[in-house]
């Protein structure tokens, strides 16, 4: 199958006018603490990012043909959240195991309570995934860290520690963003900050810019002896605002400005905000017959 290229020079464009050089950057405190604190987060960009989808091979498909599992595996799933996409794994691990490790104990219970009861063997961490010292030396065939990484405090000692519980010809698999993926979101999102006269300091983009698919080939570098970049595309697509809105506010947190308490900001602040940004994707909706949120991620294979 081929896969779709939603790039144009139209948005290319575009990227280069609305992306910021500067990005947010969140502790993993923070991330504990406020993004995970429980599954709303995650459940809200795990149902759009598949309802909404164009691309007929979903996000998980992509990591599925990539990890190559012939179903004797031991798998470590990094920043393993909810479990959603261990869940569509394990069907393919069927005489493996699966360990996964979170920072945050409220979506590791509920990754603990997706696979309860399966067949392959599960074990359950709550660490951080730049200090892997419960794990023994070369005791994984797969390792894997998906739209994680950007919040692990030491990427040194995390990818020192990959190859040290990587066996001689297991696979890491690092899942992240292009900067200027979901472009159109953070367009609207400017573009109404802009007119709010919002602080400077709100002009960033997405974590993942900390190592993205454009500068982590050369990070990984100095760990791996194999780098491989594998892209995938898709784009979201909505007739309706609010299930963008709900994308927007609770799955981004305002795509990170509400991500930490702020004393400038209000509630006001973010109900005018969200009204704005509302206004342009309704437009859009109303002048093109839907709202498009284009998504340029993919993986890095590293041996």
């Amino acid at each position: 199958m081929t896969e779709p290229d939603f790039r144009t020079p139209e948005l290319d464009t575009l990227a280069a006018r609305v992306i910021p050089g500067r990005h947010f950057e969140f502790s993993a405190a923070t991330a504990r603490d406020r993004f995970f604190k429980d599954t709303g987060m995650l459940d809200i960009k795990q149902w759009v990012h598949n309802a909404f989808r164009t691309n007929p091979r979903s996000m998980v498909d992509h990591m599925i043909a990539n990890l190559q599992l012939t179903g004797t595996e031991d798998l470590l799933d990094l920043g393993c959240g909810n479990g959603f996409i261990l869940q569509h794994l394990r069907p393919h691990l069927a005489d493996g195991s699966i360990t996964g490790l979170d920072i945050a104990p409220a979506v590791l219970d509920a990754a603990r309570q997706r696979l309860h009861g399966t067949a392959t063997p599960c074990t359950w961490i709550e660490a951080s995934a730049d200090d892997l010292s419960m794990l023994a030396d070369n005791a994984f065939d797969r390792v894997m860290a998906n739209y994680m990484i950007h919040y692990v405090p030491d990427l040194d000692r995390c990818f020192t520690e990959v190859r040290r519980v990587m066996r001689a010809e297991g696979l890491f698999h690092l899942t992240t963003d292009r900067p200027d993926s979901m472009l159109e979101m953070y367009d609207v999102h400017f573009s109404a900050l802009k007119e709010m006269g919002a602080p400077d300091d709100l002009f960033k983009a997405t974590p993942k810019g900390r190592l993205s698919l454009d500068n982590g080939a050369d990070i990984l570098s100095r760990y791996f002896d194999q780098v491989e970049r594998r892209t995938w595309q898709d784009q979201l697509r909505f007739t309706d605002p609010e299930p963008f809105m709900q994308f927007y506010e609770i799955g981004h947190n305002h795509c990170c400005a509400s991500s930490e308490p702020d004393e400038r900001l209000g509630e006001s602040f973010f109900s005018e905000l969200r009204e704005r940004v509302r206004a342009q994707v309704a437009a859009a909706i109303t002048d093109k017959g839907y709202f498009a949120v284009t998504k340029f991620t993919g993986t890095f294979l590293c041996r």
